[in-house]
């Protein structure tokens, strides 16, 4: 697909260069119009370019301006015209031919990603949830947000690398190992039978609080671990896969996929990282720890604690350290809680300092995420104050979505298997999008009746929406086939004003994504895929795609440029799905 916004913006930048050639980095503004009357998009840089030159003393008229950038605008397949409005807008109307043949490709293709101008090498660090701890909401919106991010990149054509930086390392371990070690103490020949390992957790940090001689053999358990005694490794590595076991039931309901490389993997990095911060001089001493001071922040990393143990700042500074040189990056995205943002800096600014890599050349960022609320507008808890189970949550979501599609009679015309796809895609899909559709940087709060709501921007409503435009090609008796044939021999007419609008907004998908590409706000996709099924709805009420004889209910005409659109509309639609993690299902 071609973004229409990028090439608009090559031809205007042209336009201005040659009109403004005495000036530096003009400024170059085009948008989507707001209002039809104002054309397809504006060009809006004659009013700012006035701006700059009466800042260099020269006095000229945003109009006279805008007058020289469309005299020098070159021949081009996209614009049928330009007008100048107001104080110097450039109003541009795009070539209805030009969006025909865009539509065509788009159906004999299928949704292709613009052209990629590098390949790059994406990591996304994301969800991490601590060993022997249960996930919560706050892994929610990490989980969900990070493979959003991961299948927006995957589908660009990018090389993505999906971490899961587990905490499974630690002084914590050791008081587990201990326990483990007198509640099962044949835990090296017979698999123990740990069944709920929050228990097992809560259990083993009583123990550790108030009895002295347990806590006393928890740290002579951590030294034999981070000593890689076997016996003690298979201890660790008996409780992590318990853990592993509970994370994967939630990944397997979201259809998450992740590459598991927790704090263990940069132990043996974390030596090389101080070794090498001790060479360039960068380290200072602090009441017996060793810490690094980058500048332009107002907080040290602590490097080395005062007992010579290392810190989450050092397994961080190793992990970047690693995914900067062995992975080769070119891009890494942390997806984490906004708590966090002042750490990443500094973490940031101390990779920098030490010259590991350049900003203009690495893209490094956290994409931070704000609180789960309850309808309460309190942090999210269960009524008795505890944390939200993360499982809990999700089966929750799945009896709420069955109530829904009871209620409105679905289990009567789908068949048990459908009704169960249903139910998940409902249920997970909603939780999701009501995840993704607000900006990440805030606090949402988290509400089953919102989500499930098949009215407004949600992903009941948007699922619906789908389902019923895929069945209109069922009614009209289409084929994939005859649809095929269709695109190929049919030209996509856009005369009545509805069918334009339609077009218009299938072809600002790859805005969209390129958008996403630079903020990494996933909401801006969900307010298009609202704003695409609202556009459909108003073409499909006012164009006849399928017309019926009123008395016998027949098929007695099909208008199949309008059936193109609808298909152009699934097609757009699933996409943008594929990339929330949202499953359709041919039947709702």
């Amino acid at each position: 697909m071609i973004n229409i916004n990028q090439r608009l913006q090559d031809i205007f930048g042209g336009a201005i260069g040659v009109a403004c050639s005495d000036l530096e980095n003009p400024p170059l503004a085009v948008t989507p119009s707001q209002q039809a009357k104002f054309g397809d998009y504006q060009c809006n840089s004659a009013m700012a370019i006035s701006q700059m030159l009466k800042s260099k003393a020269q006095k000229v008229n945003p109009r006279e301006i805008a007058e020289r950038i469309v005299q020098n605008i070159p021949d081009n397949e996209l614009i049928e015209r330009t007008e100048i409005a107001g104080p110097g807008f450039i109003n541009i109307h795009l070539k209805k031919t030009f969006v025909s043949k865009l539509l065509t490709n788009l159906l004999l293709n299928g949704v292709q990603p613009p052209t990629l101008d590098k390949k790059k090498k994406v990591v996304v660090d994301f969800s991490s949830p601590n060993i022997a701890k249960e996930m919560h909401v706050g892994h929610l919106r990490s989980t969900i947000i990070g493979d959003s991010m991961c299948r927006l990149f995957e589908f660009l054509g990018h090389d993505v690398l999906r971490l899961n930086h587990v905490g499974d390392w630690g002084t914590q371990f050791g008081m587990l190992i201990a326990h483990l070690q007198d509640m099962f103490p044949n835990y090296l020949s017979v698999s123990p039978p740990i069944g709920d390992l929050q228990a097992f957790y809560k259990e083993s940090k009583k123990r550790f609080d108030e009895d002295e001689e347990f806590k006393k053999r928890a740290y002579q358990c951590v030294v034999r671990l981070q000593s890689k005694d076997p016996d003690f490794i298979k201890a660790w590595n008996l409780i992590c896969d318990v853990s592993r076991q509970e994370f994967q039931k939630v990944y397997d309901c979201l259809d998450i996929h992740l590459l598991e490389r927790g704090e263990s993997f940069y132990q043996d990095l974390m030596t090389e990282v101080v070794k090498e911060f001790e060479e360039r001089g960068l380290m200072q001493l602090d009441e017996g720890r060793k810490v690094v001071f980058p500048p332009g922040q107002s907080i040290p990393l602590t490097v080395v604690k005062s007992d010579g143990g290392y810190t989450y700042d050092t397994s961080d500074l190793a992990a970047l350290r690693q995914r900067i040189f062995d992975e080769k990056s070119d891009f890494i995205i942390y997806v984490t809680d906004s708590g966090q943002a002042v750490h990443f800096q500094v973490v940031f600014a101390a990779a920098q300092m030490i010259g590991w890599y350049d900003p203009k050349v690495i893209r490094v960022e956290h994409a931070g995420f704000g609180v789960v609320l309850g309808e309460d507008k309190k942090k999210f808890k269960t009524r008795s104050g505890d944390t939200v189970r993360l499982m809990d949550l999700l089966n929750e979501g799945l009896k709420r979505s069955m109530d829904k599609l009871i209620e409105k009679g679905r289990d009567k015309v789908l068949t048990p298997e459908e009704l169960t796809q249903a139910q998940r895609a409902v249920a997970f899909g909603c939780i999701k999008y009501a995840d993704l559709s607000h900006n990440r940087i805030n606090d949402y709060v988290f509400s089953f009746d919102k989500m499930l709501d098949d009215r407004g921007n949600t992903a009941a409503y948007l699922l619906y929406a789908f389902t019923r435009i895929r069945s209109i090609a069922r009614l009209a008796n289409l084929d994939e086939a005859a649809l095929r044939k269709a695109a190929e021999t049919c030209e996509i007419a856009l005369d009545h004003e509805k069918e334009w609008k339609l077009g218009k907004c299938l072809l600002r998908f790859p805005e969209v994504l390129q958008k996403i590409q630079d903020d990494l706000l996933l909401h801006t996709l969900c307010d298009y895929l609202y704003e695409l099924a609202t556009t459909f709805t108003e073409f499909y009420d006012n164009c006849y795609c399928v017309e019926k004889d009123r008395k016998t209910g027949e098929v007695v005409k099909v208008n199949m440029w309008r059936m193109l659109l609808c298909e152009a509309t699934a097609a757009i639609m699933a996409k943008g799905f594929d990339i929330l993690g949202l499953t359709p299902v041919q039947r709702m």
